[in-house]
């Protein structure tokens, strides 16, 4: 070859490509060809700033159970009964995290076959074929499946405040894993796990639906089988630690930008759209329940910016990745109004006890929420494009799926505590409800007098 004697042979990545760079003597570069990247490099390998973000919002979104919600709700009902929801909390995330291992995560993610539309597949049992190097997409399938099992995690754990203050925690062990695999586990399939709501085009970025809507009918239903706790509407039942409720709702907007931007799967900028319109619609949910608080009642309360904040992130939650700040900021606003008339009807109206407003704010906030997806998703109004389908076709869709979940939450939640009610019973005697289930239920107080 005379002059041109190869000294070295390097392989360059860009992009989707490979660059095949041949050092020649006398500095000479030829570049000899652009070839793809062979199969170890490109999708099936492991995208370290993708896992590390997953990684990170797995965390995020236990830490929203694991303290967040425990101390939100646990702040929110009354001395006696603050260790109980603690419990009820901390419990839920162990018996979900076993479920999801024995087959739960399997039927909802796995291949379903001929069966795909309605259930996933049983090949992913107690994951026989995980390994570290198996992926989902270019992030581990152990991360994948972690992720997925925190948001598992949270929604029976929502549900809590529906029946606060009243449930045996026996009942409420059973209630949970039963609705766990009955309910949550088909929903999150057909919409997550490729089945017949997710072929039909409906848009649920991290769980409007999936989550919220489901949560908040089953603590709906709950409400209505257990009955009003003993006093309720006629006595007053404020918190009984409001910083501990501040703090717990400081943690749940915190853990939210994992819940909504770790749902995008990546690090990169509809992950960071995500957050974005995340942190804008709490923070105008927040402002406008205060607002309205402020008008009707003459004072701002802490209670109400906080329920605000958590009705914004609830709304925002299926839309997160499909829309704009601008879609982000109206979005949270009429969250804050929804869903503070949502609340004041349900208690003073219907006068259901539904404790911590589970139904108003997640039920109603997250079916306004994947409804506006389908509006503000569109191009013209700011968003990441509807990929061809028409702003009502997509609305259309997205009331579907609303109704499918809300109906079958519904029927099976119904089904499940009337099942659990004839086995074991559901609900404290009425003499243990006036002592409180911290002592009756697990003999011990969150606080000691002195």
């Amino acid at each position: 070859m005379g002059d041109f004697v190869v000294l070295a042979v390097r392989i360059y990545r860009v992009e989707q490509c490979s660059i095949l760079v041949f050092i020649m003597k006398k500095n000479l570069i030829i570049i000899l060809g652009m070839l793809l990247l062979p199969a170890w490099a490109s999708a099936e390998e492991i995208n370290q700033a993708n896992t590390a973000w997953v990684l990170t919002s797995t965390a995020l979104v236990l830490f929203m159970t694991l303290p967040g919600l425990s101390l939100f709700y646990a702040g929110l009902v009354r001395s006696k009964n603050v260790l109980s929801v603690m419990m009820q909390c901390f419990a839920i995330t162990c018996l979900v995290s076993i479920l999801w291992l024995a087959g739960v995560y399997s039927f909802v993610f796995a291949d379903g076959g001929d069966w795909q539309k309605l259930i996933g597949g049983a090949s992913k049992i107690f994951l026989p074929d995980m390994g570290t190097q198996t992926l989902i997409g270019d992030i581990p399938e152990t991360v994948f499946f972690m992720f997925q099992m925190t948001f598992a995690i949270i929604t029976p754990a929502l549900i809590v405040g529906g029946f606060a203050e009243r449930m045996k925690f026996s009942a409420m062990l059973w209630f949970s894993g039963l609705w766990l695999i009955v309910v949550y586990m088909p929903i999150c399939h057909w919409i997550w796990g490729n089945g017949w709501l997710a072929q039909l085009g409906v848009k649920d970025f991290a769980g409007g639906i999936v989550i919220h809507v489901n949560a908040g009918v089953a603590a709906l239903v709950a409400a209505l089988v257990l009955g009003s706790r003993r006093g309720f509407p006629a006595t007053q039942m404020p918190p009984h630690n409001m910083t501990m409720v501040v703090t717990g709702a400081g943690m749940l907007w915190f853990g939210w930008f994992g819940f909504n931007g770790g749902s995008a799967l990546k690090a990169d900028g509809s992950a960071g759209m995500a957050i974005a319109v995340t942190h804008l619609a709490a923070a105008a949910g927040s402002l406008t329940w205060m607002a309205i608080e402020w008008k009707r009642f003459g004072k701002p309360s802490v209670l109400g910016i906080v329920t605000g904040m958590v009705a914004g992130l609830g709304t925002i939650t299926p839309a997160s990745g499909f829309v704009g700040p601008a879609g982000g900021l109206i979005i949270g606003i009429i969250a804050g109004g929804v869903c503070f008339v949502a609340t004041q009807y349900v208690k003073r109206v219907l006068k259901i006890d539904d404790s911590l407003d589970v139904f108003p704010v997640h039920g109603v906030g997250g079916t306004v929420g994947s409804i506006l997806t389908g509006v503000f998703a569109s191009e013209s109004l700011g968003g990441m494009g509807l990929n061809g389908v028409s702003m009502s076709g997509q609305v259309g869709v997205q009331i579907l799926a609303v109704a499918v979940t809300a109906a079958w939450s519904a029927l099976f939640s119904y089904a499940i505590l009337k099942v659990v009610e004839k086995i074991i019973g559901l609900r404290v005697t009425a003499d243990e409800e006036v002592e409180g289930l911290d002592i009756v239920l697990h003999e011990e107080t969150g606080y000691h007098k002195l």
